[in-house]
């Protein structure tokens, strides 16, 4: 009968992004800035990160200038859960930094949407933006 057993772990459904997808390093971060590939949008500015290690994951940053901790929170919340809504549309090759922008926090979520996908379209990173 235990076999029958419904534990929690059997019923939910991860709505969050596994760790081996997310840019942990700080290393990984200044790497990114360093190499200076960046696009500028209204909620948030791309990094990429090329190198033999880079493989499509991302990596989010909320600097002071967004807001106390719950905001940051927030907007790092929203950047990541675009990006695991759109992950399949972007290619392998470099990791993702996102810096999230003051603006992100009042920000319609169709307007973010529309804003993320433009940004990652003009870095080239978007085959097909939705309009």
């Amino acid at each position: 009968m235990l076999a029958d057993r419904v534990t929690p772990d059997s019923t939910s459904h991860r709505y969050t992004l596994p760790a081996r997808l997310r840019v942990k390093r700080a290393s990984s971060f200044q790497d990114a800035y360093q190499q200076g590939h960046k696009t500028v949008g209204r909620y948030a500015v791309l990094w990429l990160r090329h190198g033999e290690d880079a493989r499509g994951r991302i990596g989010v940053v909320a600097s002071r200038k967004v807001g106390n901790s719950v905001a940051r929170s927030r907007a790092k919340r929203r950047l990541r859960e675009w990006y695991r809504l759109h992950q399949h549309d972007l290619p392998e090759g470099p990791d993702f930094i996102l810096v999230a922008r003051h603006s992100i926090l009042n920000a319609p979520q169709p307007d973010l949407d529309r804003d993320l996908q433009q940004v990652f379209s003009r870095a080239g990173q978007l085959q097909t933006p939705e309009e």
